[in-house]
């Protein structure tokens, strides 16, 4: 029963986005669900943006086995990203009508920027998507009791989302993820109520954790766990800033205001609701320690599923795997979109810069069923953790795409030179440290990526120019100026899109 409940969940969640699907008519429409989204959706889809395989299985296996401090990255750097995101993109980015970051890094610096900063935060989303397969394919062999193998129901579940999000695009993830987070908020708080009764209380487990040690967030005074500390909590935070499915979010609401409200109003949701799954997991140490304390030295992201199967009645299974994969399919749909969309407008429009909007929108799809193979063939193959998965998504992208981003933004005199040399700089020092000293680095690779990519931008701005355009093809600062104007006065901000 509890099989045809999820199937019967699953087909419903297709029809809605292949409806949505009958509303797209352009690339706009695709990529950015044509910017007229009203605040609940841009929470909601803000929300649901991260609430996905980590913030169930990850970040709830973390925290029984290392506690708050193991949990640094997600939920504290994951939420604070969203809520510094939608007032950064908001702000900044919202009235210059574009469809990708790529665009802006292009419009800012020019088209040798863009291809490289495209290309690291398309490969930053292998594991961030592959998270979610793998979660999908751990999910079907639950429900099924192992008669669908883990590596079957990753197939299953890349075709399922991949189904309605090449139709339907931001469009249809934007009104899924509205439809799925009332069940994933209803479904969780109900599985809480249910084993709260079975620990006597929420207190019981909050004193148990405390005792534990689990509660305890900041590290001891040393210089060195404090910098591995920070290195988690910054790598989520602002590595995940120049994220394509971020900026699709907010940037497909119908105002910038709306953009603010909803990227505030989801990423606090989020944090907040992140405690849920950390609770329910964590009274399976109490329920039955025998059992559980075993499953967290073996396989701690088994322990929720378990807990599930085995300790609560056919419903509250139906209504906890329902919530589980709508979190699941609303963030692999997005972020399979998001890398895709990306590289379609900045890798290959370059090429053909006279394509036709009914061609470009065909070159989308064909490349969401690229990546979603390429997602399937990693996930397939890699034995990282889900947690893990995505917390090492961030690092390209922190140490090559935040400070072009930031100091575009924020500093008139950051050049293309300056630019092209954090790019290098950080990726270049980050990768070597890695393949050098890796984990036995006293300070995480990523944050010397960072510290070097930040030194790049100084330097390649304020020494004299030798390199590519040293003046932005669109002056970023007049252009906002403009486009305020133009809003003010009722007009259709003009999308810039310069010939590469």
């Amino acid at each position: 029963m509890l099989i045809w409940f999820v199937v019967i969940y699953l087909m419903v969640s297709i029809g809605i986005g292949l409806y949505a699907a009958t509303r797209v008519h352009n690339t706009k429409d695709f990529a950015v669900a044509g910017r007229h989204l009203p605040t609940p959706v841009v929470m909601a889809t803000v929300f649901a943006t991260w609430f996905g395989a980590e913030a169930i299985f990850g970040v709830s296996a973390t925290f029984v086995k290392e506690g708050l401090r193991g949990v640094v990255a997600d939920p504290f750097g994951s939420s604070l990203c969203l809520i510094i995101a939608g007032f950064f993109f908001a702000t900044k980015l919202y009235r210059l009508n574009i469809l990708t970051l790529g665009d802006y890094y292009r419009m800012r610096y020019n088209r040798t920027v863009e291809v490289l900063t495209t290309i690291a935060i398309v490969i930053s989303y292998l594991g961030w998507v592959s998270a979610q397969i793998k979660a999908l394919g751990l999910i079907f062999n639950f429900v099924t009791d192992g008669a669908v193998s883990e590596e079957l129901g990753m197939v299953l579940g890349a075709a399922i989302v991949l189904t309605y999000t090449t139709f339907g695009g931001m469009l249809s993830v934007a009104i899924l993820d509205f439809v799925q987070m009332g069940v994933i908020i209803a479904g969780l708080l109900y599985i809480a109520f249910i084993v709260s009764g079975q620990t006597g209380g929420v207190m019981p487990v909050i004193e148990h954790a405390s005792a534990a040690g689990k509660l305890d967030f900041f590290p001891p005074p040393d210089p060195w766990m404090w910098l591995t500390f920070l290195g988690a909590w910054v790598t989520m935070m602002l590595g995940s800033i120049p994220q394509q499915d971020v900026f699709q979010r907010i940037t497909s609401a119908k105002s910038a205001k709306v953009a603010i409200t909803g990227s505030l109003l989801g990423g606090s949701i989020y944090f907040v609701f992140c405690f849920v799954p950390m609770f329910i997991a964590y009274s399976a140490t109490l329920i039955d320690p025998v059992l559980f304390n075993k499953l967290i030295a073996e396989d701690s992201q088994r322990v929720l599923p378990t807990l599930v199967m085995q300790h609560t009645p056919l419903v509250a299974q139906v209504i906890f795997f329902g919530a589980v994969i709508s979190a699941i399919m609303s963030c692999s749909a997005a972020t399979l979109l998001a890398p895709s969309v990306s590289f379609a407008e900045n890798i290959v429009r370059g090429f053909y810069p006279g394509m036709g909007d009914h061609q470009f929108l065909r070159v989308m799809r064909i490349t969401i069923v690229v990546f979603a193979c390429c997602v399937l063939i990693y996930a397939l193959n890699s034995e990282m953790s889900i947690f893990h998965m995505v917390e090492s998504a961030y690092k390209i992208t922190l140490a090559g795409a935040f400070v072009p981003l930031f100091f575009g933004a924020f500093w008139k005199k950051a050049t293309t030179q300056g630019a092209l040399a954090a790019i290098f700089g950080g990726i270049g020092s980050w990768i070597l440290i890695e393949m050098l000293v890796g984990e036995a680095s006293p300070v995480p690779p990523q944050l010397i990526g960072l510290g070097i990519s930040m030194l790049g931008m100084l330097a390649g701005s304020l020494l004299p120019q030798w390199v590519g355009k040293t003046t932005p093809s669109v002056d970023l600062h007049a252009e906002l100026h403009h486009q305020a104007a133009a809003q003010t006065h009722h007009t259709e901000p003009v999308h810039h899109h310069p010939k590469h």
